[in-house]
């Protein structure tokens, strides 16, 4: 339990100083929750990579294609969430912070780049985290699965 909770706030640490360092403080959000998702109850099936990575990736998509196609807005915004969950529980990518991503999208209209820097690279980054600190520091094996 220590060990999640020591992990996760590291982890929190390196995601700051990149956002700062990178200028992009929109990632901290919907990762900040997925550390503590993956980090605090590594066993449960949404912090597996597969719902990790492809929940963000889903969930983004969705977003991206809701902000291009009617534009940014409040409804927009709640229909893309809607929908962003429908089609992670339909691909078995459902990751409950990932949610936040098409809120994100929509309201600031961001760009398809996001879907690579940060939601791309950045979930990436936290299942190799995961990974290193499961192995190392709480000796056990993460993921159960992949995908």
């Amino acid at each position: 339990m220590l060990a999640g909770a020591i992990g996760a706030a590291i982890a929190v640490g390196v995601m700051e100083a990149l956002s700062v360092h990178t200028a992009i403080p929109l990632m901290v959000l919907p990762f900040a929750t997925s550390i503590v998702l993956v980090m605090g109850t590594p066993d449960v099936e949404a912090a597996q990579p597969r719902a990790l990575v492809g929940g963000h990736l889903v969930a983004t998509f969705v977003g991206l294609v809701v902000v291009k196609l009617v534009g940014p807005s409040a409804w927009a915004a709640a229909f893309a969430v809607g929908l962003a969950i429908a089609s992670m529980q339909l691909t078995r990518t459902f990751h409950p912070p990932a949610g936040i991503n098409p809120l994100l999208v929509v309201i600031n209209n961001l760009s398809w780049p996001f879907l690579l820097v940060p939601v791309a690279v950045g979930s990436a980054l936290l299942a190799l985290f995961a990974v290193g600190w499961n192995s190392a520091v709480r000796r056990r094996p993460w993921p159960k699965q992949w995908w």
